[in-house]
């Protein structure tokens, strides 16, 4: 199945969620996103600044299959991207957990986190999918 990092959490929409201990949290697609969906070639992103509600499509991943909104797992405020994808959309399939990270996000209600998945819940729902 993947990798699953057990210090993340995790949506039901393969999106996984960093805490990152300074009111942020940082937001990418896991291992099993990214290999469903095969070789990237393009990401949009969300604009710094800009408002997002948990559960909103707010960025889109592009492969040679298939194109694939990423929902925000948190409603919040985006405080930064990861422009370098915008050269390089492969490393999320390289690193998604590590250079591969889409963006930040400053929640409203950093209680949310503890609404997402940890990673045996998250690996539990992954096999029920398959």
């Amino acid at each position: 199945m993947g990798i699953t990092p057990e210090d993340l959490k995790y949506t039901r929409e393969h999106e996984w969620v960093r805490d990152n201990g300074d009111g942020t949290v940082t937001v990418g697609i896991t291992d099993h996103a990214q290999s469903e969906l095969g070789d990237l070639v393009f990401v949009e992103l969300p604009e710094v600044g800009s408002q997002v509600a948990a559960a909103d499509a707010c960025a889109t991943v592009e492969s040679v299959k298939a194109v694939s909104d990423v929902y925000s797992p948190l409603a919040g405020e985006v405080t930064e991207t990861n422009s370098s994808l915008d050269e390089t959309p492969e490393t999320i399939n390289d690193d998604p957990y590590g250079a591969g990270w889409l963006f930040k996000l400053r929640p409203s209600n950093a209680s949310q986190l503890g609404g997402l998945l940890d990673a045996t819940a998250y690996q539990e729902f992954v096999a029920e999918e398959a």
